[in-house]
């Protein structure tokens, strides 16, 4: 539980009406799963993170920082700590020429959907992605052969003494599903992207048959957290799990994806302790099937 003294000294950065105590994470997953965080913080400018920041380092309270919730499991009992959200109240979007700057609660479809309303082409691949341009950027999300990496420039973000520092490209060190973000305790507030003019109708085009795939191979009807699992070098985690025998695998309300197999979704009723049932199930049977480690792109938040 969050004592009064500390609630107290949060309200020193953040609006009390920003503050909320024993929130259900139901709501802020797109798994549609997890318990009450202890306490829920709504951030809306850097002044605000920088401040908060700087307080929880110096008392060593334990935190974590959300986006969309799009890549995120939380324990059926919740988080004991405080959650940051990096969300709707920082979502400003900011076109300049061929650059794109946008705050890092913006959501990553919205930017692609702004790029291509101004003729910018770059960002199609993010129109279907679910999270927010701090987290696209934090994990190098990609889709359909593209990635953060070849679009963004420069990333802003606060320390863990609440310095601003301004990153570049090189200094980003982009992987594979990772960055120098989720390597250290920074947190983005500001991407500035990088595009291309291109013709409207052609990005639109390219934004709608792209969404149109996805309807066809991923499960959209459900809730889910995306792709389960990192691709494993040499395969794709989708066929593993279905050459192993496990599509339509079922503990409780989750279940493996009939559509596509690399989907782990919510039936309806699912607990956050059936879903990470399956999800160990899955690398068990993999692993002794085809002698490969599948390691989850879902982040598992509130579990010993």
């Amino acid at each position: 539980m969050i004592s009064g003294a500390v609630v107290e000294a949060l309200q020193r950065f953040v609006p009390k009406e920003n503050i909320c105590l024993q929130e259900p994470m139901a709501g802020h997953t797109t798994f549609r799963i997890g318990g009450p965080a202890d306490c829920f913080l709504q951030i809306e400018n850097e002044e605000q993170l920088k401040g908060v920041q700087r307080y929880l380092n110096m008392v060593e309270m334990p935190y974590f920082v959300l986006g969309n919730g799009s890549n995120l499991l939380v324990n059926d009992n919740g988080y004991r700590g405080i959650i940051l959200q990096i969300g709707p109240k920082m979502n400003g979007i900011i076109v300049e020429g061929v650059r794109i700057v946008a705050k890092a609660g913006a959501l990553l479809s919205q930017v692609a959907r702004t790029a291509m309303e101004h003729g910018l082409t770059g960002l199609e691949f993010a129109s279907g992605i679910p999270g927010t341009v701090g987290g696209g950027v934090m994990m190098n999300a990609g889709a359909y052969d593209g990635e953060m990496s070849q679009v963004v420039t420069q990333v802003r973000v606060v320390s863990r003494d609440g310095e601003i520092m301004e990153l570049d490209r090189a200094t980003m060190e982009f992987g594979y599903r990772t960055s120098t973000i989720r390597n250290n305790s920074f947190i983005v507030t500001e991407v500035t992207f990088e595009l291309q003019s291109g013709d409207k109708d052609v990005i639109r085009a390219k934004m709608e048959e792209l969404m149109e795939r996805r309807r066809e191979k991923q499960p959209l009807e459900y809730p889910s957290a995306g792709s389960t699992f990192k691709r494993p070098e040499g395969y794709f985690a989708g066929k593993l799990i279905m050459d192993a025998g496990m599509k339509g695998f079922q503990i409780g309300g989750a279940r493996v994806s009939d559509k596509h197999c690399g989907f782990v979704v919510n039936m309806g009723n699912a607990t956050a302790r059936d879903v990470r049932g399956v999800i160990e199930e899955i690398q068990e049977r993999v692993k002794d099937k085809f002698r490969v480690d599948l390691e989850p792109e879902v982040v598992f938040l509130g579990w010993k």
